[in-house]
């Protein structure tokens, strides 16, 4: 029986065997996407009315996990590019709790600050812990050999979203001017332009200097969340990073411009 089971069973590699690893992928997911979804809900409910930043309204919970829902569209669509592999995995599953945590500090931009201290302590350990888990997910995938492109577009959408969130929540809470908000923005400026511009969307050289960049840029706008650090500092500290990033960029636009114009497309 166990010599007829085997035979049945769709050969890894064929049609048959790569459908049945999605099923199985997709099933993967959704479980830990479904324990994700109630660790936000608890944990939105636990700050909105046991924790210290007290006057959140009764749209935090309700704001953050549309975030995270919106947010795992996005993920449950690009999941495929995970194959072959027929399980999430930890490492996804760490950059899924990382993506709960950006979800609950979006959804304390525009709540109201009662205790401007205790809330930004609060948001400042959030985002901490978010950040941190960045340098745990990569070696683990790597480590247990479920390194994938899903992988690596999970992490890097994940921490732009973290990006921008965290520059709404320096203005949010007068730390540093609106043009903050031009950190987040400019990822996603970047992808909407290379719809206008497709060469924009062609692959980019690993570079150190664009990963370091995107610590300098969290780091900076972490630091600038301190209770104890005023805007008249932090907003230096933000505009510090933001220039970072936006030399980073130009280099970047630099390259796949110099690399468009010598390409034999370009001269046909």
């Amino acid at each position: 029986r166990g010599a007829m089971t085997s035979m049945l069973s769709p050969v890894p590699g064929t049609a048959a065997g790569r459908a049945q690893a999605q099923v199985a992928l997709r099933r993967s997911a959704a479980g830990a996407v479904v324990a994700a979804a109630l660790a936000v809900a608890v944990l939105a409910g636990w700050l909105g009315w046991v924790a210290p930043p007290a006057g959140l309204t009764a749209w935090f919970i309700p704001k953050a996990l549309g975030v995270f829902g919106g947010a795992v569209a996005f993920m449950w669509w690009y999941l495929p590019a995970h194959a072959p592999h027929p399980r999430f995995g930890p490492a996804n599953g760490i950059t899924l709790g990382r993506l709960g945590l950006v979800a609950l500090l979006a959804a304390s931009v525009g709540e109201p600050v009662v205790d401007a201290v205790a809330f930004g302590w609060s948001v400042l350990v959030v985002a901490t812990v978010a950040a941190s888990l960045d340098a745990v997910d990569g070696p683990i995938a790597r480590r247990r050999h479920e390194a994938s492109a899903f992988g690596a577009r999970f992490d890097m959408e994940t921490d732009a979203l973290l990006v921008m969130v965290l520059s709404a929540l320096v203005w949010h809470l007068d730390k540093a001017g609106l043009w903050v908000l031009a950190s987040g923005a400019m990822r996603y400026v970047f992808v909407a332009a290379a719809w206008v511009w497709p060469w924009l969307a062609a692959p980019l050289p690993e570079r150190l200097r664009r990963k370091g960049v995107c610590v300098v840029q969290i780091v900076s706008l972490i630091l600038c969340l301190c209770p104890w650090l005023p805007p008249t500092l932090s907003a230096p500290v933000a505009a510090v990073g933001l220039a970072a990033l936006a030399l980073s960029f130009r280099l970047d636009v630099g390259w796949l411009a110099r690399h468009a114009a010598s390409s034999p497309e370009s001269r046909a």
